[in-house]
């Protein structure tokens, strides 16, 4: 045999290979009940997706979560034909198909336990973007928030930021911030309820299509799924875990924003909303956000720079003309703890054995400095 046709047998052989755990990934996923955390504690168990589906009931059974009924789900077959069609869907209308475990799966959102474990995504753009904002708010959203939510967008474009801007394609905020990110040539991407064989609402439609030249449009329901209310809540967890921060532009007391902020902090993401006037329905949400600590205030670009550590570049000649400052004793102290890590503030507290408010305190003095960077994710880094 000659070399060149062993090459193309081997060739052949993984593409083979490659094609069978790639329908076990997504058969994986369709399987009823199982739910990403216990389809991550199947693979963590039994060492591969197809390692699962070949294992027996009761090694199965052994895993904490797996029950009879879904032992049964598992092993039935017919999951295997579902992941066939899903493929051969995706591939029909140009779906990429992101495995929790790939490169270019939102690397922001693999930090989150409840990630799901397949995305369908459609279009041009890397869900890996430098920065990358939720914007969020109420489907009755007011001039005074659609003014807020397009300066804001605008003033990340003015300041050289170029971040993806995510939200839901929902009225209201949502499309809002679509629309303006678009105006603003700032890729943007909508996170759907539903299946990507559908948009939702209709209405939206051609603003969707827009997108897939600059941004995209993702989900983690496949092209059966059926249009449930609830899947439109459960989407709001990708909405804030994929992002370096939520800005809720307006809220009621209750909603599907209040949520996303609430996963947000789950998540140790930074979470900014606009106040609004007291007594206004619509800026209720975010007014008690930012009175129980749950969102920082922001009013402009400034904040959200302030609060991400997303300086300007002119600023470093202060940074470096501040380096030589005098520290107190407990300031060398954070510094030394610090290292050359990310770290939150519990951590350094606890290594720099000191409370967390004092810590606090001296963080707030040695970024001033010059000597500390607020990091995305509430995280700090020594300049």
């Amino acid at each position: 045999m000659k070399l060149d046709e062993l090459y193309q047998i081997k060739d052949k052989q993984f593409f083979i290979i490659m094609q069978s755990e790639f329908l076990y990934k997504v058969a994986l996923s369709l399987i009823h009940g199982i739910g990403s955390i216990n389809a991550k504690k199947l693979i963590a168990f039994f060492g591969s997706v197809e390692a699962v589906f070949e294992a027996k009931k009761k090694d199965l059974l052994r895993i904490q979560g797996i029950g009879t009924i879904l032992a049964s789900e598992i092993l039935n077959t017919d999951v295997l034909k579902r992941a066939e069609k899903e493929i051969a869907f995706a591939e029909k209308h140009g779906i990429k198909i992101l495995f929790f475990l790939d490169d270019d799966y939102p690397l922001r959102l693999k930090h989150c336990d409840d990630a799901p474990i397949v995305l369908y995504h459609k279009g041009q753009l890397s869900l890996n973007h430098q920065k990358i904002v939720s914007i969020v708010g109420t489907r009755n959203a007011t001039r005074y928030g659609k003014e807020n939510c397009n300066e804001l967008i605008k003033a990340l474009k003015e300041n050289g930021h170029n971040p993806l801007i995510v939200s839901g394609l929902a009225y209201g905020a949502d499309i809002c911030a679509h629309q303006s990110a678009l105006k603003n040539n700032l890729p943007t991407v909508a996170v759907l309820g539903h299946g990507l064989q559908t948009i939702y609402p209709a209405a939206h439609k051609k603003i969707a299509e827009e997108m897939l030249e600059s941004g995209g449009l993702i989900t983690e329901f496949n092209s059966t799924a059926a249009l449930d209310p609830s899947n439109f809540v459960r989407r709001n967890r990708i909405i804030a875990g994929m992002a370096d921060v939520t800005v809720v532009i307006e809220s009621g007391k209750k909603g599907g924003s209040l949520i996303t902020a609430n996963l947000a902090n789950s998540y140790n993401r930074d979470v900014l909303a606009f106040p609004g006037r007291i007594g206004d329905k619509f800026s209720s949400g975010c007014n008690w956000l930012i009175k129980t600590n749950q969102a920082a205030l922001i009013e402009n670009i400034d904040d959200l720079e302030y609060a991400l550590g997303w300086q300007k570049q002119k600023k470093k000649e202060t940074v470096q003309k501040n380096l030589f400052v005098d520290l107190s004793d407990d300031e060398k102290r954070i510094l030394d703890a610090m290292n050359d890590e990310e770290l939150s503030i519990d951590i350094i507290a606890l290594k720099s054995q000191m409370p967390m408010s004092k810590v606090s305190a001296l963080l707030l003095n040695l970024e001033f400095s010059g000597m500390v960077k607020s990091m995305p994710g509430k995280m700090y880094k020594k300049t």
